[in-house]
C-alpha cells in the first residue's frame, strides 16, 4: 500500500520476496500513509504458513491504518488503540486453516516534529542522525534476549537455529503487548523500518554505510533490498526509509517515554497515556492561587500577577528543556531474562 509523497517528509517503500523464496507468497507487508502533519508507516512480517502469514500481515496493516484514521484523542493513544485493533483482527481470523497465524508489527507515526514508534516482534527501527546509526528497537525474540544477557554474540544469533522464534506477535492473545515511545526529530534525520529479511542478512555496520549514501529514499530502498539479496536473500525483505528535511515544532502532547522493562500490555499503556499530566495540575494550581491572591489582596495584585506569570513561565521553560533532552535517541531497554523459548513464542516460516 502506498500513497503519494507529502512535504515535509520524503519516503521510499519496497518489499521483495527474497532470492530463496521466488515463486512463493510474500509474507511481509508494508504501509506508507500520508497524513496532514506527517505520515504513518508500518512493516508487518506474517507467520503461520505462507497463505496465513500473507493474510495476517496485510490484515494487520489494513486494520491499523483504518482504525488510526477513525480514531480520536492524542496520536499516541490512537496508535496504541490501532495496534490493539490489528491484534484482534488477526486473532479473530486465526481459525480453521488459519489457526495459529500471527504477524509482527512495527509502526512509525511522524507527527510534526515528533516520531512515535509502536513495536511488536522482531522488525526493526533505526535512526541515522549526524552520521551515527542508532537502533531504536530491540527484537522481541528468545535469541535477542540471549544476546542482551551476553549468552550469545550478534554473529551467533544471526545463524542460530531459533533465530526465527519470536516471543511477541499480533494474534497470540486478546491484549497485545507492545512498546510505545516517542522522540523529537531533527532536520537531516533518516529513519529506517525493516523486517528481519534485511536486518538478519545485513550487519548494522553495512546498514550505516548504505544509509549514508546521498540517495533519495525511493532509490535507497532498492539498494537496501539488493544488499539483503546479495547476502543470500533467505527471507522476505521489506524496507521503508523516511527522510526529515527540516525542523518542525513538537506537538502539544507529551511524548510517551521508553519502557525500560520491554513490552507492556496495551491497557497499561493506554491508562498511562490517558492519565492527566502532572504538569497540567501544577499549571492549574499556580493559576488558581495567582487569581485567588489578586482577589484577596487587591493592593498587591500587580505584584502577585507578575509573580504568577514568572512561575508559570518557569514551569513551561522547564518542560521545554526536558523535551529538548528527549531529542537524543531513546536508550536501549534493560535485559529481559529468559532461559528457554517462551511458551507463547512463535516460529516464522523458514527456508
Amino acid at each position: 500500500m502506498r500513497a503519494a509523497a507529502t512535504p515535509p517528509l520524503s519516503s521510499g517503500i519496497l518489499t521483495d520476496v527474497g532470492r530463496q523464496r521466488r515463486g512463493r507468497a510474500n509474507e511481509d507487508a508494508a504501509l506508507a500513509l500520508d497524513l496532514p502533519r506527517g505520515g504513518l508507516y508500518a512493516v508487518a512480517d506474517g507467520m503461520g504458513g505462507h497463505a496465513a502469514g500473507e493474510l495476517a500481515a496485510n490484515l494487520a496493516l489494513d486494520t491499523l491504518s483504518q482504525h488510526y484514521l477513525r480514531g480520536r484523542g492524542a496520536p499516541p493513544v490512537r496508535l496504541a488503540e490501532a495496534v490493539q485493533a490489528a491484534n484482534l483482527a488477526v486473532l479473530r481470523h486465526a481459525v480453521g486453516e488459519y489457526a495459529g497465524m500471527g504477524t509482527t508489527l512495527l509502526a512509525l507515526l511522524v507527527d510534526r516534529g515528533a516520531a512515535i514508534i509502536a513495536h511488536v516482534g522482531d522488525s526493526r527501527a533505526y535512526l541515522l542522525r549526524e552520521g551515527e546509526l542508532h537502533r531504536l528497537t530491540d527484537d522481541h525474540s528468545w535469541v535477542a534476549e540471549q544476546v542482551r544477557l551476553g549468552n550469545l554474540s550478534e554473529e551467533e544469533a544471526r545463524h542460530h537455529q531459533w533465530r526465527s522464534v519470536v516471543s511477541n506477535a499480533l494474534g497470540g492473545e486478546e491484549r497485545v503487548r507492545l512498546e510505545l515511545f516517542g522522540l523529537p526529530l531533527r532536520a537531516g534525520d533518516r529513519l529506517l523500518l525493516c523486517s528481519d529479511g534485511l536486518s538478519g542478512a545485513v550487519t548494522d555496520a553495512a546498514l550505516l554505510e548504505l544509509l549514508l549514501r546521498p540517495q533519495p529514499p525511493e532509490v535507497l530502498v532498492r539498494s537496501l533490498v539488493n544488499a539483503a539479496n546479495d547476502a543470500g536473500g533467505a527471507d522476505n525483505i521489506t524496507v521503508i526509509v523516511v527522510d526529515v528535511p527540516r525542523d518542525q515544532r513538537l506537538p502539544h502532547y507529551t511524548l510517551p517515554p521508553r519502557q525500560v522493562d520491554g513490552p507492556l500490555y496495551v491497557d497499561m499503556l493506554l491508562s498511562a497515556q490517558r492519565g492527566s499530566s502532572p504538569l497540567t495540575y501544577v499549571l492549574l494550581i499556580l493559576a488558581y492561587f495567582t487569581l485567588l491572591g489578586m482577589i484577596l489582596v487587591p493592593e498587591q495584585r500587580t505584584a502577585i500577577g507578575l509573580l504568577g506569570v514568572v512561575l508559570l513561565g518557569g514551569v513551561l521553560v522547564a518542560q521545554r528543556v526536558t523535551r529538548a533532552r528527549l531529542g537524543r535517541p531513546p536508550p536501549r531497554p534493560a535485559p529481559l531474562r529468559a532461559a528457554a523459548p517462551p511458551e507463547r513464542a512463535a516460529r516464522k516460516s523458514s527456508g
